[in-house]
């Protein structure tokens, strides 16, 4: 059975820092591209940031700079470490499990608030 469980969402204050992590279980975890993508209220859910199987990365212009993507294939784990925190970067965020557009996976979401 396929599993992709999120963790570390909050509420943070502006101009801070949280850890997302995705725990990934019932697949080849390390042949999968990973990615993170967001949900604000009344938008669409955008691609936040991606990795490669081969380890290779892409951000959204938004969160460049500010945003790093990981992974660790030992422990099945993607991470999402978002520092420099605004309030448009408020929105529930997703893991996703992609392999070659043949078989895509979903997390439940995990909510990111930021707010003073």
């Amino acid at each position: 059975q396929v599993q992709l469980v999120e963790s570390g969402g909050g509420l943070v204050q502006p101009g801070g820092s949280l850890r997302l992590s995705c725990a990934a279980s019932g697949f080849t975890f390390s042949s999968y591209a990973m990615s993170w993508y967001r949900q604000a209220p009344g938008k669409e859910r955008e691609l936040v940031a991606a990795i490669t199987s081969a380890g290779y990365t892409h951000y959204a212009d938004s969160v460049k700079g500010r945003f790093t993507i990981s992974r660790d294939n030992a422990k099945n784990t993607v991470y999402l470490q978002m520092n420099s925190l605004k309030p448009e970067d408020t929105a529930v965020y997703y893991c996703n499990a992609d392999w070659g557009g043949v078989e895509d996976y979903w997390g439940q979401g995990t909510q990111v608030t930021v707010s003073s």
